[in-house]
């Protein structure tokens, strides 16, 4: 009983993350058209800024907002100096994005070297929690309730205001929001910007539970991708939804059939896009 519970557990702290991870890039996806291959390591890069931030002793809550600040700055250089220099040329897009994941991956390896540094767990949290007789780790819960606080913090966002409105917009039709007045530039570097936040603030989050190590980007990106694809391009419900799926099926699969776990993780993304294109919560875009 006690393997089911904490297995479940690590399966909803794992979509947490992936939501993280995930609901940045399927943004940018939906708005930009781009598979933006940058966010996996985007996403290592938020783990080893949090490891510096807390060499200098600065809280696990400190070096995780440095990281998604620090990281956020580096994704709106990458859409502002690099990106929009080929906008209109996707396939130049894809393979600068997939150049950059490769150079920010060495640039780690050089600055921090090639062993997993592991990140403390904050003290309020080390200690794990007992409820009916089960034992909780309590980060793990902590991770869950960071995730639902964004979800929640990024609805409102989408639903109630004139950003959200103008992101929606520009995911439905981009040419139609151009004609009303909306700077698809601005835009596309808010999202951008966004987007790379929430993947620095995933990589600290989740510095404790994964720790930091070459190798992690590539590790997120592909579960990333599979979110996107299986909730849905440009649908925030259809990434939620879809993080906590992929975290229940990696984690069993990994646990109960280790030898099996790409494919059954793979298998409900080939199943979605073969009887529904695109996706879960997805729409036909224009």
């Amino acid at each position: 009983m006690q393997f089911w519970q904490i297995q479940a557990l690590n399966s909803f702290a794992l979509g947490g993350l992936l939501f993280l991870l995930s609901s940045g890039f399927a943004l940018i996806f939906g708005l930009m058209r781009i598979a933006n291959l940058t966010h996996g390591a985007l996403f290592m890069l938020g783990a080893y800024v949090a490891v510096t931030a807390m060499r200098f002793e600065a809280g696990l809550a400190v070096a995780a907002l440095c990281a998604a600040l620090v990281v956020g700055v580096v994704g709106g250089l990458i859409e502002r100096l690099i990106l929009r220099r080929i906008s209109g040329n996707a396939q130049g897009q894809v393979l600068a994005t997939l150049g950059i994941s490769f150079i920010t991956a060495d640039f780690c390896l050089i600055v921090w070297g090639g062993d997993t540094i592991p990140i403390q767990t904050p003290a309020m949290f080390q200690a794990p929690l007992h409820f009916m007789g089960l034992t909780f780790p309590t980060y793990r819960l902590v991770v869950i309730g960071i995730a639902v606080v964004v979800a929640i913090i990024l609805y409102l966002l989408m639903e109630r205001t004139r950003l959200g409105a103008m992101i929606r917009a520009g995911v439905d039709d981009m040419q139609m929001a151009r004609a009303v007045g909306i700077r698809a530039s601005a835009l596309f570097t808010t999202v951008f910007c966004l987007g790379a936040f929430l993947a620095g603030l995933g990589g600290a989050v989740g510095g404790p539970i994964f720790s930091a190590y070459p190798g992690l980007d590539s590790d997120m990106l592909s579960l990333a991708l599979i979110v996107v694809i299986l909730g849905g391009i440009g649908s925030l419900i259809g990434t939620f939804v879809a993080s906590f799926i992929i975290g229940f099926i990696y984690t069993f699969g990994t646990a109960l059939l280790p030898d099996l776990a790409y494919v059954i993780l793979f298998l409900p993304m080939v199943i979605v896009i073969a009887f529904r294109p695109t996706g879960l919560f997805g729409t036909i875009r224009t």
